[in-house]
């Protein structure tokens, strides 16, 4: 049975037969508080007076046409879910009506099912709505970590805390969820934490998409039966199976083939998918999660990533900031992964000298959290002193910065870089060149010399030479 609520659905379509066609449906499934109105120009009226949970709307109307009447809604009601309904199998009329900001788009003469799916979706995510947005609205606070949920989410940035109250709110649904962030930022942690906190009874399952064609996206994901193809032996159940009650966590969605997305999107809309050799459909009782370092609305805009799949996608959107814009979480990532590898390694945890944490904060960890971690664990693997050394992370960044070179300087580690933006108002002589790097870099390194030094590439001894008046003055 459905949650009925005090607000109601309200039904626009200027068709009174058909409007009422739709009321006793709903009436029928449990669906209480159900209004109809003829006239799409009443509607705003009407909501001037009366709050309602659901609009379906037609799109094509007298008066005021339904494409029109969507773009006020959204404007004057943003949290306000919209239905459309519509004679026209258009793919771009539903991917216009998707960007101006329905969440669905059906099909007449309704699929009764698909009508009703859809409205019970249209509920949830307006609850939703009215989560995100008192939790927008009210005093700050940590995220609710009992069941430790979080805990392997160290962090203690106010971005982050933010999405992890944002990720509280939204673990409830059974809506797809969209998780964005470059390499190596933690996608997969979230998608445990999502999973974690949404209290599902099966399991979390996870795959990587990338390089799989249609065929073995299909059979990996939805399986096949006996006899489908040579070598299938047996029946074999695809991961969405496997993940029923729980999640689905499919990374690097960026890679996937066209055909693959049309599967993906059925999946997603529909709620259901075919095994290989099936003619009949399963049903999905897998909540999708859905991760990629790419940039989809570019991807869609060039025409590799299908439009009515981004829109799909868009309603709950999880985008992950990279290591360098959370410099203050260094302190707290430092010393978990030194405790991790130590623990692993089976030796007691180093301890670091303070000028550690500001090497590490003039350097802008192209591969994140997963760098980070791999330079502390090799650095503590190679340790045999109670403390670690500076010199280890100066090499190790050192290569690294070293292999940045061959890099176009395009990407957002570069991009980001705190040791660029150096210019000059005229061509400059090597002094003025060398003092203001010599600048640059102690005020990257706090004024801290070892590290500068490490940044400019020489000694310590050699830049105190550098920096003593008697060694600046012109020869």
């Amino acid at each position: 049975m459905p949650e009925n609520c005090p607000a109601p659905i309200l039904l626009v379509d200027d068709n009174e037969t058909f409007l009422q066609l739709q009321k006793k449906l709903l009436l029928c499934k449990g669906f209480s508080n159900v209004v109809t109105v003829c006239d799409s120009r009443s509607v705003l009226r009407y909501l001037e007076q009366q709050d309602v949970a659901v609009v379906v709307l037609d799109l094509m109307m007298p008066g005021l046409p339904g494409h029109n009447l969507l773009k006020l809604l959204v404007a004057h009601y943003p949290n306000l879910p919209v239905v459309i309904l519509s004679a026209q199998n258009q793919l771009e009329t539903a991917i216009d009506c998707m960007r101006e900001g329905a969440c669905d788009y059906l099909l007449k003469p309704l699929d009764y099912d698909k009508f009703l799916a859809s409205i019970q979706r249209a509920l949830e995510l307006r609850t939703l709505n009215e989560k995100v947005y008192t939790l927008k609205h009210s005093v700050r606070s940590e995220p609710d970590t009992r069941g430790d949920d979080f805990s392997y989410i160290v962090t203690g940035n106010e971005t982050m805390l933010e999405l992890l109250r944002y990720l509280e709110v939204i673990a409830p649904s059974r809506l797809p969820v969209l998780i964005v962030g470059e390499t190596g930022v933690g996608k997969e942690l979230f998608a445990r934490a999502l999973h974690q906190a949404s209290r599902c009874s099966g399991p979390l399952v996870a795959v990587n998409v990338a390089g799989l064609d249609d065929t073995m996206f299909s059979d990996t994901l939805f399986g096949h039966k006996k006899g489908t193809f040579t070598g299938a032996e047996a029946d074999r159940e695809g991961l969405v199976a496997k993940a029923a009650g729980g999640t689905l966590f499919l990374d690097e969605i960026g890679e996937l083939a066209e055909a693959a997305q049309i599967r993906l999107l059925r999946l997603i809309q529909e709620q259901e998918y075919y095994r290989l050799g099936s003619d009949t459909p399963s049903k999905s009782e897998a909540r999708i999660v859905i991760a990629t370092n790419r940039d989809l609305k570019k991807a869609m805009l060039q025409g590799t990533f299908r439009k009515d799949l981004y829109y799909r996608l868009f309603a709950h959107q999880i985008c992950i900031p990279p290591l360098r814009s959370r410099q203050d979480d260094l302190a707290l990532l430092l010393d978990s992964f030194i405790g991790f590898a130590a623990q692993s390694l089976g030796k007691p945890a180093p301890g670091y000298p303070k000028e550690l944490i500001t090497l590490l904060m003039s350097y802008p960890f192209p591969g994140n959290l997963r760098e980070l971690q791999a330079m502390v664990f090799e650095a503590v693997a190679r340790s045999a002193a109670p403390k670690l050394g500076l010199e280890r992370f100066k090499d190790l960044i050192r290569r690294e910065r070293e292999g940045l070179q061959g890099c176009s300087g395009t990407c957002p580690a570069c991009a980001s870089d705190p040791s660029g933006g150096i210019s000059f108002p005229h061509f400059p002589t090597l002094r003025e060149a060398e003092s203001l790097l010599i600048g640059k870099a102690l005020e990257i390194a706090n004024s801290n010399q070892g590290v500068a030094a490490s940044l400019l590439g020489i000694s310590r001894q050699a830049l105190n030479r550098r920096l003593q008046p008697s060694q600046n003055k012109e020869p």
